[in-house]
């Protein structure tokens, strides 16, 4: 049984303390193109309608909430994170869109789900893996809740390639993201995701290690010039 480290705890504390202004700034920061990576997301899903899906490290719950504006009033999502001060701000916007009872949250690590085995038609994850400590652990226990044929799906933050807008995109992420949302919230948790992102594996690496972890069929797309990448991998 895996058990929370130190490193799983301090992740957890620092996104409860950027809990409340997590989603605005995530409008802010992003200039709103975040919702339409996550459309994009989990249109990559099974099945067409309806169905069971896992959205891990669901933080406020926008992806799971996607998954039940495309999927249909038939869709079911469990929303495993380890912090329980986003959980309660999804919860209350799962209350307010109307679809409390189609998201159940559990608390629990990437690396240990609480699930059977090839419980959910799909898994997910949006900008959530780099937090998982043990990244090969966290892409095993996704594969291994994922029935046969189904999917796992992967959104990351990616570093653009070319040299200029590659140049550009880390100044933004290193210098003006954490001063921007430093006005507004925790300017620490806002420093660790541009080094998080710079230190996540490239994209093929990246694609290996779904592969090594029990998927098969994965293809990868950049999306906004690169600055995030979609992963999509067959159980």
């Amino acid at each position: 049984m895996y058990r929370l480290t130190e490193r799983n705890r301090t992740i957890g504390e620092m996104f409860s303390g950027i809990a409340p202004r997590y989603d605005f700034l995530n409008r802010l920061l992003s200039l709103g193109v975040d919702r339409g990576w996550r459309r994009r997301a989990v249109e990559e899903m099974l099945p067409l309608r309806g169905g069971r899906h896992l959205d891990v490290a669901t933080g406020t719950a926008d992806m799971a909430l996607e998954v039940v504006r495309q999927k249909g009033g038939e869709a079911a999502v469990a929303a495993a994170d380890i912090s329980l001060e986003m959980m309660r701000i999804g919860r209350e916007k799962c209350r307010r869109q109307g679809s409390s009872a189609r998201v159940a949250f559990v608390r629990a690590p990437g690396e240990s789900l609480p699930f059977r085995d090839g419980a959910f038609d799909s898994a997910c994850v949006a900008f959530g893996i780099r937090n998982v400590v043990d990244r090969g652990r966290g892409l095993g226990e996704m594969c291994r809740v994922v029935r046969a044929g189904g999917r796992v799906v992967v959104l990351e933050f990616s570093s653009p390639e070319g040299t200029f807008f590659g140049a550009l995109y880390r100044f933004y992420f290193t210098r003006v993201l954490p001063a921007v949302a430093g006005l507004f919230s925790r300017r620490s948790a806002y420093r660790y995701l541009p080094e998080s992102i710079l230190a996540f594996p490239s994209p093929a690496d990246f694609e290996a290690m779904m592969r090594a972890a029990g998927c098969r069929s994965v293809s990868r797309r950049p999306l906004t010039l690169g600055i995030v990448t979609l992963y999509v991998g067959v159980r």
